[in-house]
This record gives structure tokens, sequence and C-alpha cells, in this order.
């Protein structure tokens, strides 16, 4: 424990550092790259670049500053588990590996960081070993490694060109190397149709939930996007305009029909990361890092009000069960409510200075009628969930008179509170900083109150919703399979790779599962691999049979 505040400290110290180091690299307009070479192949170099500019130091002061706070959390969170050891080493080392996927440009640099990310959040996943973080971690590391083959893809083409590097490649008009950034990021920030692990992600501990999956993994894919935009041609751009706006409209629309309180949450980060790719695709990605940033820091703290929530409540996730929790955590209420209101982009809250200026500059734009609909369905849809959210817990009358709630968690408030200033006034201090060159918007009166009346339109939906009649059969299914995507992930039970692959049937009882055929079939091999004639032929056959066999099997 001694040593992991030590560590904390550190992170903070850090993060201090990083953040005035962006600062000066800013000002003066520099970047700095390190090169270390490791050896040569024929004409290939392989270098170990770091590269320093303002973007990757602030990412680095965010990461830095979020992962102090929520190890300082997890001490108390996670203080009756008995692995707790472990739990750190494992956080410890996915900021190890965030932190190298942030600072190289290089692709064989990146690989090391992006496997390390995919790998230790399958292991954070499965944390709690049962049944549903096992088939929740498969999930997550099957979707993640569509977009590790995409990268190796890449590395494999860049070969061709003598160097791994990608900020001084212009291959934009390649359409494989388009395709290959794309599913790659596409798969880490869980745009569609990879959609599908980031809720099921969230059978992780809260502390896992609030680092990796808010504020750092699912960015890692929008962060390499942002850092090489370059490589973007306009078509890739289109496909990536409709694939973000579809993902931020399904998320909205999946968080207003969800109960449980950590993946509401979830779906309101896919939302978000959505709304970032979408702004990527309109060519403002100063924008879209700026609201990564913002985003970061007040989800992280969403997700850990909500895990006080879960821990005082008996590891209750059901929000129909809470209400009225003010009386008994006003200061968690409090942090948990402006943490909401960031998300709405209430205004003068950090949330406001970046998603405002992403809707007013959309405004701007000469888009199809049919994407700015989703875009600002997909606003209001979080307005929505978000005052559905606090009307459970806030308004809503309490459920949970017979728990006893735990209140004694000064370690958690602690970590709040830093994350709650850092949350509500850093959106103001980087609109001075670093973002002051979006000043001149020309939009008319009515398209800059538009998204003040799209807050009052919310609100009066939600008070008379209980008065709609919403639910239809196949839409409810259609909407809670996140669009028929549990289809896709989920093999039927009678299908002849599920029943090749589960351990019961392949180990114990697979030959009844087999049909009359086969199973005389298998006897015919069987009797000619254990004939005493053995001649070559029948060897040859012998190993061609064993290969049948696994093939059947």
């Amino acid at each position: 424990m001694f040593l992991m505040m030590n560590i904390t400290i550190y992170m903070m110290i850090y993060s201090l550092m990083f953040f005035i180091l962006s600062m000066l690299l800013m000002m003066n307009n520099l970047s700095l790259m390190f090169q270390y070479n490791l050896f040569n192949f024929n004409s290939m170099y392989l270098n170990y670049l770091i590269y320093i500019d303002w973007m990757s130091m602030m990412f680095c002061s965010t990461v830095m500053i979020i992962s102090s706070m929520i190890i300082i959390y997890s001490m108390e969170y996670m203080s009756n588990e008995l692995k707790m050891k472990y739990f750190f080493y494992l956080i410890i080392m996915f900021i190890i590996s965030m932190i190298l996927v942030i600072i190289s440009p290089s692709i064989m640099s990146i690989i090391l960081g992006w496997d390390m990310l995919g790998l230790i959040s399958y292991l954070l996943v499965i944390y709690y070993q049962n049944k549903q973080s096992f088939n929740s971690g498969m999930i997550t590391i099957i979707s993640n490694r569509i977009g590790d083959i995409s990268i190796i893809m890449m590395i494999s083409y860049l070969t061709i060109y003598g160097s791994w590097n990608m900020m001084i490649s212009n291959n934009y008009n390649n359409i494989l190397m388009n395709l290959m950034l794309m599913i790659s990021a596409c798969t880490k920030s869980a745009q569609f149709p990879f959609s599908l692990w980031l809720p099921a992600a969230m059978a992780a501990p809260t502390p896992v939930s609030s680092l990796v999956h808010s504020s750092t993994l699912v960015t890692a894919g929008i962060y390499l996007i942002i850092r090489y935009n370059h490589l973007i041609n306009y078509n890739m751009n289109m496909y990536m305009l409709f694939i973000s706006s579809f993902t931020s409209f399904m998320a909205g629309l999946m968080a207003n029909y969800k109960f449980d309180l950590k993946k509401i949450i979830a779906f309101s980060t896919l939302s978000q990361m959505g709304l970032m790719m979408f702004t990527i695709s309109m060519k403002f990605w100063n924008l879209a890092f700026f609201h990564l940033i913002t985003h970061a820091l007040f989800k992280s703290t969403l997700f850990m009000c909500s895990g006080i929530m879960i821990h005082s409540s008996n590891n209750n996730q059901d929000i129909r069960l809470y209400g009225n929790l003010s009386k008994f955590m006003p200061l968690t209420l409090i942090i948990f409510n402006s943490s909401n209101l960031c998300l709405c982009g209430f205004p003068f809250l950090s949330g406001f200075y970046s998603k405002d200026m992403i809707i007013e500059i959309n405004q701007m734009m000469n888009n199809n009628i049919l994407i700015m609909m989703m875009f600002f369905m997909s606003i209001m849809l979080t307005i929505l969930y978000t005052l559905r959210l606090m009307y459970f817990t806030f308004m809503n009358n309490n459920n949970l008179n017979p728990l006893n709630l735990y209140m004694n968690l000064k370690k958690m408030n602690y970590s709040l509170i830093i994350l709650m200033l850092t949350s509500t006034f850093f959106g103001s201090m980087l609109t001075w900083m670093f973002f002051f060159n979006y000043k001149l918007i020309l939009i008319n009166y009515t398209q800059k109150i538009f998204p003040l009346i799209n807050i009052i339109i919310m609100i009066m939906l939600f008070m008379n919703i209980k008065y709609m009649n919403l639910i239809n059969n196949f839409f409810m299914k259609n909407i809670q399979s996140m669009w028929m995507l549990h289809y896709i992930y989920n093999f039927n039970k009678n299908n002849f790779f599920y029943i090749s692959m589960n351990y019961e049937y392949s180990e114990n009882f697979w030959i009844k599962n087999l049909n009359k055929k086969s199973y005389s079939f298998m006897q015919k091999i069987l009797f000619m691999m254990t004939s005493k004639k053995m001649t070559f032929k029948s060897l040859l056959m012998k190993y061609i049979s064993i290969t049948i066999m696994f093939m059947i099997i």
C-alpha cells in the first residue's frame, strides 16, 4: 500500500510536468523527435522513435492524473480483494503500454503498446473469474485482435517503402493503407460493427471501467486517427462519417433502454466516441482532441461516482433500486450530477466548451441532411438518458431501504473531489491556452440557441415519457441486441463450430453429437490406424486420417 501511494505521488508530479511541457511546446511551436537505431535488415532500419509535441504531452498528462486518482480510489474499493497486488500490477502495466502508444510515431513501436493494451484489458475484464466475465473477455479480445491484424498488415505494407515511420508517410491515396488504419481505430474505439465489446467489458471492476473503458483504451483508436489524419483520404472520411453517426445514434438509443448503471455509462462513452470520430471525419481533429481530453476527465469521474454507489449498496447496479441518494451520499451525488451536466454540455462546464464548439462548427458545414439529423438526434438522446439517470438516482423514491449503505469512503471522496475540479475548470483553461483558433464562428441566432432548445425539448419529453407507449416486441428486441450485433457475435448451440470448440463436447460427449455416417467413418479410420500391417501408404493414410479427424472434431 505504501508503494502504491509513492507511485501515485510520482504520477501526479509527472502529470504536472507533462502539462507544463505541453504548454511550452505549444507556445514555441516546437516538437522533438528522438530516434534509436536497434538494428538494420537490408534496406530496412528498425528504429525506435519517440515523438514529443504538445498533443502527446497533454494526453500523457491526462492519463497520469486520471490513473493516479484511480489508484487512490482502488486502494479502498479493492481493499477486500485477495489479488489486490496483481490488480495494481496490471494497472501499472496498462499505463506504461498506453504511454508507449502515445509517444511513438513508428508503427513497429505502436504495435508493442497496442498489443499490450489488448492483452491487459482482457486480463482486467476477466479479473472476477466467472462465466459472464470470461464471455465478456472473449468478446473483448476477439474484437481487439481484428485491429491488431490491421496494424500487422500496415507493418507489412510499409516495408515496401523502407520505413515504418507513419509521420513522414504520404500514402493517403492508397486504399489498403486507409482501410487498415480505419479498421484498427474502429476496433479500439468500439465503432459499429465492433461496438459490442465495450458494454460487455463492464464485467470488469469499476476502477478498470473508469480508467480503461472510458478515458484511455477506447480513446487510443481516436488518438491514432488524430495523429495520422494526413493519411485519411476523402472517401475514407465519408465512410467514417456514416459509421460514427450510426454508432452515436445507436449508443444513445441503447442507453435510454438500459437499467444497468455501468452499461448506461458505457453506452454514453460509446456515443461520445462516435461524436469524436464524426468530428475527425469533418477534418476538425483539434476539436476532437479537445473533446477527448475533457471527456476523459468527466467520464472517469462519472464511473468513479457510480462505483461508490455500487460499492455502498451491496453491489447493486440496477438503477430502479436507487433513489433519493442525496440523503445518504450528498457529496457523491453533487459530483455525479455535475459530471452528467458536463456530458450534456451545460454552459460553462468543461463539456460545454468542446461540445458546443463541435455543434456550432458542424452547423457551418454543408452536410447531408440525414447525417445532420442523426447527429442532432444523438445529442438529444444524450440529454435524455442523462436526465433519466439523474432522475433514478436523485429524484426517484428511495427503493433501497432494506440495504445498509456503507459510507466511510474517505480515499474515494478525495480522488473524486480532485477529478471533479479538473473536469469542471479544465475545459475553460484549455480553450484559452490551446484552442483559441476557433473564435470566428458565423451562425445565426436560431442555430446558436438550437442546443438550448434541444435541452428544453428533451426535458419536456422526459417529463411526459411515461404517457407514451414506446414498447414493441420487435423494436425492443432490436434495441436490446444492439441492432442485432449480439446475433453476429454469438453462435447458435447447434452450430458446427460451436460443437467443435466447446470443451464439454470435445472432451466428453462429442461422439453423441455426430451422426451415424460420421461415426462409422471414424471407426474405419481407427481400424486402419490400429492394423499391424503398416506400409508407407498406410502410414501416409494415418496422418491424413488424423487431419480429417481433427477437421471433423
